[in-house]
């Protein structure tokens, strides 16, 4: 009962933060399982674009490490700050959604790839947090109970406790940086005098993801009204 209640419970997440964090979640526990090893998921330009293992552009996105605090940590940060974007700033919009995951996956993919990162998971949940915390600067968080802050604080607090734990705030930054430009490109440009919006979702995204939009010409038949319906009239 209690695996039904917590199945039905996911069910209820919005489908982008429910298909990435499955798929997050399903590659650690293959690897866990040793169905898949790291080596075959990492970011490799020679075997991506020499022997066509184009898996690796999406796989290196999934894998946040072994079963460990770090995993739990990250993957905790992914499916919050992703839902709260979805149901969010991006309701009724999962092609514009879609399309900022696109759009930060290959500015991280092409700026990693300078900077030799291999696994780039983190970077792309820095980056949600950061556009979160941006649209969202009279939030107050609560850091685990430690300490309240800014929203707009939130991407720096995560990379500065990254860097105590000992990792590298490479990706982090990488993250951030993405995150500021899609912000940017997003809400901060076009709102400027001669701004204009530069990211557009493409069509065939819209058409795929989002609900048909409403005819604002179109009459319900008087059946489809709301209130008592009158009987037809006895001929």
């Amino acid at each position: 009962m209690a695996w039904q209640g917590l199945a039905a419970e996911f069910l209820q997440v919005p489908a982008v933060t429910r298909a990435y964090t499955a798929a997050c979640v399903l590659t650690t526990a293959a690897v866990q399982l040793e169905l898949l090893s790291p080596f075959q998921l990492y970011f490799n330009p020679h075997l991506v674009f020499r022997k066509f293992q184009v898996w690796r552009l999406v796989t290196n996105f999934l894998f946040f490490g072994p079963l460990g605090f770090s995993f739990f940590f990250n993957i905790l940060f992914v499916f919050r700050y992703c839902r709260m974007l979805e149901e969010g700033s991006f309701r009724g919009r999962t092609a514009d959604f879609v399309f900022m995951f696109l759009f930060g996956g290959v500015l991280m993919t092409l700026l990693g790839f300078l900077g030799s990162l291999f696994f780039l998971g983190q970077a792309l949940m820095a980056m949600l947090v950061y556009v979160w915390s941006r649209r969202s600067p009279r939030v107050r968080v609560n850091f685990f109970g430690l300490f309240t802050f800014q929203a707009p604080f939130l991407p720096w607090v995560l990379m500065g406790f990254s860097l105590l734990l000992g990792n590298s705030i490479l990706v982090d930054l990488l993250g951030i940086a993405v995150g500021h430009i899609y912000y940017f490109l997003e809400d901060v440009f076009p709102n400027q005098p001669g701004g204009k919006r530069l990211l557009l979702t493409p069509g065939f995204l819209k058409l795929l993801l989002d609900a048909p939009a409403e005819d604002p010409n179109y009459l319900p038949l008087p059946e489809e009204q709301p209130g008592p319906h009158l009987p037809p009239p006895q001929e």
